[in-house]
């Protein structure tokens, strides 16, 4: 049972969110359902990353991308179909670089043949992120997720590209994409620690970092005109590491490499366009352990966002279709 400065802050949480959407969540949901939910999640996840950093990194941007699209709500998991050819997962944001999708479809596969019915994608997906973030840090990052979200029915292509911050966004831009979702400047700084880990396809920054005049270090800069083609297409669109210090580690060297302009998206480079968020990055990149308590309460509070209770939701039975009626 969460205790009760534990539940106290994620109320206040609730309470400081655009909507009502956190009713519901709470620390240990499952303890009575389907109480070995996350340690069956957390051992599915750890085989993957082991194996593949990159899945964990994957998970984490998956639990952001669902978030900020239709609420946490398992949506960017739906598979086309007839009725709905273009949902979350094909658009640009998400196709092709979005992973870990066959994490979640392992983890949901053990957890219904343990509680049959119970547990949401949409929760599997916010304990994936939080097991992806745990293993990557070398266990520093110990997230208390709660749970009680419930599976949405809607997947839209168009949506994901209204609602996803893309990399070339300045800082007034970020801010406020942010902001329409109940986080604030420094959740926004905070989150955006998650380029410490993972890879990027060029086609996301050469344009506005490499192909213009920028403030990117000359010697990255070199390198990443090696590794990219100076036009990247479909056919032929690398992949480069986000963070090139410790690119398998979920650490706070990202701050440090803002400050080295070592980044690869206008959207790192512009946390240093104002006193605020400079001071932020400071703080993140200098202060021991200050960074991984800040991610742990911003991961709770963005998985708090547009969450559907039970007669807005359901619980798919295959985290890829929803159910049928």
């Amino acid at each position: 049972m969460a205790s009760a400065s534990l539940k106290l802050s994620i109320a206040l949480t609730c309470a400081l969110l655009l909507s009502s959407a956190c009713h519901g969540l709470e620390v240990g949901y499952y303890k009575k359902s389907c109480p070995r939910v996350e340690a069956i999640v957390r051992d599915e996840v750890k085989k993957f990353v082991y194996k593949n950093a990159g899945i964990g990194a994957g998970l984490i941007r998956m639990f952001f991308h669902d978030c900020f699209v239709q609420g946490c709500d398992g949506s960017v998991l739906l598979d086309p179909t007839p009725a709905n050819p273009q949902p979350e997962k094909l658009s640009p944001p998400n196709f092709p670089s979005l992973r870990g999708f066959e994490v979640i479809d392992a983890a949901k596969d053990a957890v219904e043949k343990a509680c049959p019915g119970v547990v949401s994608c949409a929760d599997i997906v916010a304990f994936a992120s939080r097991d992806a973030a745990y293993f990557l840090s070398r266990l520093m990052v110990k997230i208390n997720m709660p749970a009680g979200r419930r599976d949405g029915r809607i997947s839209n292509f168009t949506e994901a590209l209204a609602n996803l911050p893309p990399p070339f966004f300045n800082i007034t831009q970020l801010i406020a994409s942010f902001a329409a979702k109940g986080l604030d400047a420094e959740d926004m700084v905070v989150l955006s620690g998650a380029h410490t880990i993972g890879v990027s396809h060029c086609s996301s920054f050469v344009s506005d970092r490499l192909a213009v005049p920028s403030d990117i270090n000359a010697a990255l800069a070199s390198v990443l005109r090696r590794q990219c083609p100076a036009n990247p297409t479909p056919s032929n669109d690398p992949t480069v590491n986000q963070d090139v210090v410790t690119p398998n580690a979920l650490d706070n060297q990202y701050y440090k490499n803002v400050l080295a302009h070592k980044v690869l998206f206008t959207s790192d480079a512009a946390l240093l366009m104002t006193p605020a968020t400079t001071q932020m990055v400071l703080d993140n990149a200098n202060i021991r352990g200050l960074w991984e308590e800040k991610f742990k309460k911003s991961m709770v509070k963005m998985g708090a966002i547009g969450v559907k209770t039970e007669y807005q939701g359901e619980i798919r039975r295959n985290c890829r279709v929803v159910n049928r009626s």
